[in-house]
């Protein structure tokens, strides 16, 4: 169903080259017109009271389709990881997930790179992109085998399809709930090396490089993998990398009270690597910042420490997290909404997460100051699994119109 033409006026438009006061015109779902806009005849009228006309946010990889909180945080696309019970490798499954949002959410399936995410046999990749896939991904853990992955990076090539990858060796992982350190040491907690991003980063960015594939590393949270990457970029490899609020926000002294919800994957790292992520952010070594949305009831979560599920409930913080960035002057506002909105959509190939004339119309409204307290007992979230809990943030979608269609 099309929307009616919409247009939303007296706003301050969030343009790939800064902010600029005007208003935008929907119409058939698309992006009509920009700037100075005046309603048609028959249009629904939608004053935008000073606030941000923001493209909608487009959340890379997300565990759970939670159009409540997605809607909370001014997402309108999601692309779903393949960790799903059962995992996307099967076309049909990847057919059911794309249209498992709708009417209220696109939904962009990660194809699972193997067969159940084992790593082991390479799944039906090129069935499952024409079923909907946007691109492939290797799920909560890394592949181990070489051999399988520069298969994979090879096939992904052939069908121009990004490979997502976790870039942590599990050999040096294993079953660790800390990063080796102070911390993980005064707490007593099973830890790993920050060491083991590094190795996998590596190994990834060099089978990429030699099947001449487009790599992103979902999160990269350490000073030496974020060298690799700026390193790689450099010499032209088409390799992307990702982070979510937790890594920017957070170090590993938030795990001192044993609070499960600072259980993440990979896990908080030393302020020095925290340092090293707002540093990247800054120079554009980071091109995307998602929520990494992954809720987790009590059953996963009141447990000890290091036998909690990793995982939090991302989509309500994302907005505020990156707004955060843009007052502390890492960012500007342009730069956040490309992180968030603009390269997750380059990557998902969909003409959207940008304000654009024929871009999809997919808008959100936002006041960037407004002050709100997250809350776990209260959020929209499924489950309200946040490291954030309790913390003053500033910032807030205050509409979102999926494809021109009001959803909030």
């Amino acid at each position: 169903m099309i929307a009616a033409p919409l247009t939303i006026t007296g706003g301050r438009l969030v343009l790939p080259g800064g902010i600029e006061d005007g208003g935008v015109r929907l119409e058939n779902g698309l992006i009509a017109a920009l700037g100075e806009v005046a309603p048609a005849e028959g249009d629904e009228r939608v004053d935008a009271r000073g606030a941000l006309i923001a493209p909608a946010l487009v959340d890379y990889g997300t565990f759970a389709v939670d159009k409540p909180a997605f809607h909370f945080g001014g997402i309108a696309r999601a692309a779903l990881m393949p960790d799903q019970s059962p995992p996307l490798d099967h076309p049909a499954r990847v057919r059911f997930a794309a249209q498992s949002g709708k009417p209220g959410l696109w939904v962009h399936p990660l194809a699972a790179a193997t067969v159940n995410l084992a790593g082991e046999h390479l799944a039906e990749i090129a069935l499952m992109r024409e079923a909907g896939a946007r691109g492939i991904a290797t799920g909560r853990k890394w592949i181990a085998d070489s051999g399988v992955m520069l298969r994979l990076l090879r096939y992904a090539a052939m069908l121009d399809l990004v490979v997502v990858t976790h870039a942590e060796d599990g050999g040096l992982a294993g079953t660790a709930a800390a990063t080796a350190g102070e911390m993980a040491t005064r707490l007593g907690l099973p830890s790993a090396p920050a060491e083991a991003e590094a190795l996998a980063a590596a190994r990834d960015i060099a089978l990429a490089e030699m099947a001449g594939a487009r790599l992103h590393l979902r999160q990269v949270t350490t000073r030496a993998a974020l060298d690799l990457v700026r390193a790689a970029k450099a010499r032209g490899v088409a390799v992307t990398a990702g982070v979510t609020p937790a890594h920017i926000m957070l170090s590993d002294l938030a795990t001192g009270g044993f609070r499960t919800f600072a259980r993440l994957s990979p896990p908080l790292r030393a302020e020095d690597d925290r340092r090293a992520v707002l540093a990247a952010l800054a120079d554009g070594t980071i091109d995307i910042v998602a929520s990494g949305h992954d809720p987790r009831g009590p059953e996963d979560k009141r447990l000890p420490f290091a036998d909690a599920l990793p995982g939090m409930a991302g989509a309500e913080t994302l907005l505020p997290a990156v707004l955060g960035l843009v007052r502390d002057g890492t960012i500007t506002m342009a730069r956040a909404f490309d992180l968030v909105a603009g390269a997750p959509a380059r990557l998902l190939g969909v003409d959207a997460g940008v304000l654009r004339v024929g871009a999809a119309a997919d808008i959100a409204l936002i006041d960037p100051d407004r002050p709100w307290v997250v809350d776990s007992r209260k959020m929209a979230a499924s489950a309200g699994n946040t490291p954030f809990d309790g913390q003053p943030v500033q910032g807030r979608a205050t509409a979102l119109f999926k494809g021109g269609a009001r959803l909030v």
